[in-house]
């Protein structure tokens, strides 16, 4: 059995109880989208940017109470079980642990090719009409008020405070969302980005307008 196969059967299996956001779902939409940039940069290992993308959140802590290398781990475990090479799995393990949005204000040790596909992949999905769906459901997941005037917008600099933040939905555009599109990493992520971008400043706007009864 294709490496890939075994893999989206377990990845399946380990995401069933996350909420829409970060589901099965969610990493196929990551898993085509790596595919695709991977096609239009013409470089890099698709047998680790495939499998870096379909297992990359099969411990995300949002879901999973352990460490942040907790994921890396697991599917380094599992592919080296099922006869994948140990380096090549070494660098998927790399790829998961390094990812999170939360270690962007630390940068990266890795800058392979790989990492830097999945990344942008990971990084499209939580941007433009799929993102604002992703953030409005993650928010409601967590009981979370839509929008609150009064709540400033938050920069973080450690990922615990942003682990921990409880900000209102609409703040998420600000402290995460709209930052993503200067992240991206490579160039065919990046005119990815800007079009998801453009859609979802225009959306917080007519949001904001509703909300004020401008609109």
């Amino acid at each position: 059995m294709k490496i890939q196969t075994a893999a989206i059967a377990f990845a399946k299996e380990r995401l069933r109880s996350f909420d829409a956001g970060h589901d099965w779902s969610h990493t196929e939409r990551v898993l085509n989208l790596a595919r695709r940039i991977q096609s239009e940069e013409s470089t890099g290992d698709t047998d680790v940017i495939e499998l870096a993308a379909i297992l990359h959140d099969i411990a995300d802590t949002k879901f999973h109470e352990g460490s942040e290398s907790d994921g890396g781990n697991i599917a380094y475990d599992f592919l080296t079980m099922n006869g994948f090479p140990g380096n090549k799995a070494g660098h998927v393990r790399e790829i998961i642990n390094n990812i999170s949005f939360k270690k962007h204000a630390v940068k990266s040790e890795i800058n392979s090719i790989e990492f830097m596909i999945v990344q942008d992949a990971d990084r499209l999905d939580a941007m433009g009409a799929i993102g604002i769906a992703r953030t409005f459901n993650y928010g409601g997941f967590r009981n979370r008020p839509l929008y609150d005037p009064d709540v400033p917008v938050k920069e973080y600099t450690d990922t615990q405070t942003y682990m921990n933040s409880a900000s209102p939905t609409l703040n998420h555009f600000y402290e995460k969302l709209f930052l993503l599109r200067d992240l991206m990493n490579t160039k065919a992520g990046k005119k990815l980005a800007e079009e998801r971008h453009i859609y979802m400043v225009d959306y917080v706007n007519r949001f904001l307008g509703e909300w004020e009864g401008r609109l």
